[in-house]
């Protein structure tokens, strides 16, 4: 009996420890989401540079980086609302897209030719010192329009004489480094495209006008900010320009079909 004992107690001494139960794997680190800035649309453009414009004019010191450096953005100028416009001196370029009639009617030219905005007194200063080499502008009329359409507001047919626009107090200006490709420039040269009718059916003026579209990044002047404004005096609207990169530019209808584009990159 004793004996027994002794030999229940040996096989217990001989009998492996329990093991311990395995270490929890850690749970993985989800991924760091970086979100992706949404394009800027005309309204969110327009709606900064009115900030920029009332801080320029309020005499407001800006601090810090300007968090629109680098924010993408996609705009429609509706253009030819009214009927076609007469196209300028060949030899200039006013950043202004327009329609106009081809030969006996029979064709629609459609072009958009940017300024030559580097030596101009609103990018000459701010240019001082970047390497910016050359510098195309494009106005975005009606500023006060917020919607990517035409106006609804009809000519008084009881006005005499032509109605003066408003002089352009928006623009974009597409800025080219040295070191960068000369690929995308258009030195001079319009956007163009012809509409030209569908068989024998003859071309008739558009009802809504066209789009230009113009995509790309805000970049920064010299100074760090994406927007600079200038105005001559107190009683002036600032004009404000904000510094691009551009990455396309489209003609469309008013109903969104896309009639020719470009990638200057």
């Amino acid at each position: 009996m004793a004996a027994s004992g002794v030999m229940l107690a040996q096989c217990n001494r001989n009998e492996p420890e329990p093991a311990s139960p395995p270490a929890a794997a850690p749970e993985p680190t989800p991924p760091k989401v970086i979100a992706t800035p949404t394009a800027m649309s005309r309204e969110e453009l327009l709606d900064a540079v009115s900030r920029a414009a009332s801080a320029y004019a309020a005499g407001e010191a800006t601090q810090g980086s300007d968090s629109l450096v680098g924010r993408p953005f996609a705009i429609r100028i509706p253009f030819g609302c009214n009927g076609p416009q007469p196209t300028p001196a060949a030899a200039t370029g006013d950043g202004l897209a327009r329609w106009t009639w081809g030969p006996e009617q029979k064709t629609i030219q459609l072009t958009l030719t940017p300024g030559d905005w580097l030596n101009t007194a609103l990018i000459a200063g701010a240019a001082d010192g970047s390497d910016w080499e050359a510098v195309e502008g494009f106005w975005i009329p009606r500023p006060w329009l917020r919607k990517e359409a035409c106006s609804s507001i009809r000519a008084d047919a009881l006005q005499s004489g032509e109605v003066t626009p408003s002089p352009q107090t928006v623009g974009l200006a597409a800025v080219f480094r040295a070191d960068e490709s000369r690929v995308g420039r258009r030195n001079g040269r319009a956007y163009a495209y012809t509409v030209r009718p569908d068989g024998d059916s003859p071309l008739a003026a558009p009802a809504g006008g066209y789009r230009a579209v113009l995509e790309g990044r805000l970049a920064a002047f010299p100074g760090g900010r994406a927007i600079r404004c200038r105005a001559s005096g107190p009683d002036q609207r600032p004009v404000c320009v904000a510094a691009i990169q551009l990455d396309r530019v489209a003609f469309q209808t008013a109903d969104g079909e896309t009639l020719s584009e470009w990638r200057p990159g």
